[in-house]
């Protein structure tokens, strides 16, 4: 795009304005180009990317099987700019054939842009997801050990699967997270194998019986990787799963098997962790800046990608 330099440019101007741990705007993928005029005469500009996710997919347990993504380029505009630019995607949306029920539209965008927060609601759009990072010491002392912790292999299977099921359950009831009929298989062929790689993955054991699960893993941020564009550079720990049985919430189980994380993350290299929290669930919302935890990056959804205003 002959516009898209100076917008990614000015944006990238914006982000490290909002936001110092916000890494410099990236080059947009290739898609659909879509382009608007602002009152004031300057232009804005996006590309969208339309990704099927297959049965079979782990992707599905986390996504809507067809999902439509705005990448916004609004260079220094705010309000007005993102007002602007997603008009103009819902009439692109009009003139394709309607996308079924199992469908989102989905923009990923800086948190503390409480400008495009504004617009980003006013066209229907839900913050159902938050990128989160950690670098520091958490808001809370740690709990003295009451438990087991010890990390997990190919022998644990059923339980880890069980824990991450758990999990999935609960996120489907207040997120993005969808429950398919074969998440069961998904959890046990995904799970295993990162098991059998001896990834990085934590039992936390009360009694010899596994209360909590932390699988989690070390990704590099640089400008070649997709972390590269949601993270600052260096190395950082990945906490994909949690999980406390409902009997055992409450008792200090999460802080102190995240607690253990942490540390092993540390060990391996990583200078900071991150995740992904649902905003609307009660308790990672709470829970996770309790350990030290601020939003980056919040992930707008509208299901089904129709109902986009």
């Amino acid at each position: 795009m002959m516009v898209g330099r100076g917008l990614v440019e000015a944006q990238s101007a914006r982000f490290a304005a909002l936001d110092p741990l916000l890494p410099a705007c990236p080059e947009p993928p290739d898609g659909d180009v879509v382009t608007a005029a602002v009152p004031d005469g300057s232009r804005v500009a996006g590309v969208i990317t339309h990704h099927v996710h297959r049965p079979g997919s782990v992707v599905r347990l986390w996504s809507a099987s067809d999902v439509r993504e705005l990448h916004p380029l609004l260079g220094g505009a705010g309000l007005v700019g993102m007002h602007t630019l997603l008009r103009a995607w819902r009439h692109r949306l009009d003139r394709v054939p309607p996308p079924g029920t199992d469908s989102a539209a989905v923009v990923t965008w800086p948190s503390r842009d409480v400008e495009a927060t504004r617009a980003l609601l006013d066209h229907g759009l839900v913050p159902l997801s938050t990128i989160a990072v950690r670098r520091g010491v958490p808001l809370v002392p740690e709990r003295a050990p009451t438990l087991t912790i010890r990390r997990a292999g190919p022998a644990d299977l059923g339980p880890v699967v069980d824990l991450a099921l758990a999990e999935l359950r609960y996120s489907s009831l207040v997120g993005a997270t969808v429950l398919r009929p074969d998440a069961v298989e998904l959890k046990r062929r995904t799970l295993g194998e990162r098991l059998r790689a001896n990834a990085p993955i934590w039992l936390a054991e009360r009694d010899g019986i596994a209360v909590a699960l932390a699988e989690c893993a070390i990704t590099d941020a640089d400008p070649t990787t997709w972390a590269g564009s949601r993270l600052p550079r260096g190395r950082w720990g990945y906490l994909n799963c949690v999980s406390v049985l409902p009997g055992a919430r409450g008792s200090g189980v999460g802080q102190q098997l995240v607690a253990h994380a942490h540390r092993e993350l540390r060990r391996m290299g990583a200078t900071g962790t991150y995740l992904y929290y649902n905003q609307p669930n009660p308790l990672s919302s709470v829970f996770w800046i309790r350990q030290g935890y601020r939003p980056l990056w919040t992930v707008w959804e509208v299901r089904p990608a129709s109902a986009l205003r």
